[in-house]
């Protein structure tokens, strides 16, 4: 008969308890509060979202810019914020185009944030983690919108290089 302790046991078990939690984890965003004041930082680039007929502006940091510039990874404390609005829809539900021929935009949806703290993220498995980003999506009344699928925003941003921080409008925040 095989005889076992306690301790080896216990160990074992407790291993598998975390590698189950690990495996588990949901994305959450209670790391992230709405970003006052965002747009006293760089709206770097505009967005028209044919596909959800929406029109989207983006704002980061200076610091954010200036990084991105020199093809560094975003600093430490980085937030990026996307606008959501409405397009102006004409009367087959097409969005209206203004003389520059871009989307025109009317009702504020919402907005999305994504924010880089040093050891933000540690807890995800590698199958999506980005880094040290953390993500949350806000209503209009800037409250954290409790319906936003956090794990979808990790999933959509893990196959972008890491040498771009695993932001989609790096090359935009470069000036590119």
């Amino acid at each position: 008969m095989l005889k076992f302790g306690v301790a080896p046991i216990a160990t074992a078990l407790v291993g598998l308890g975390v590698a189950v939690f690990a495996s588990n984890v949901k994305a959450g965003g209670d790391k992230v509060v709405f970003p006052e004041g965002f747009d006293k930082g760089v709206l770097y680039t505009t967005v028209d979202r044919a596909d959800n007929k929406q029109y989207r502006e983006l704002y980061a940091p200076a610091a954010a810019v200036a990084a991105a510039k020199k093809g560094e990874p975003l600093p430490d404390g980085t937030v990026l914020t996307l606008v959501q609005y409405k397009a102006k829809l004409d009367a087959a539900g097409n969005p209206e185009k203004d003389a520059n021929g871009r989307f025109i935009k009317t009702d504020l949806i919402g907005y999305t944030v994504m924010e880089k703290r040093k050891g933000w993220g540690a807890e995800y498995p590698d199958n999506i983690r980005n880094g040290e980003w953390e993500y949350q999506a806000f209503t209009p009344a800037k409250a954290a919108n409790p319906n936003a699928k956090l794990t979808a925003c990790f999933e959509c941003h893990k196959p972008l290089p890491s040498a771009k921080d695993f932001v989609f409008s790096y090359d935009k925040l470069a000036g590119k």
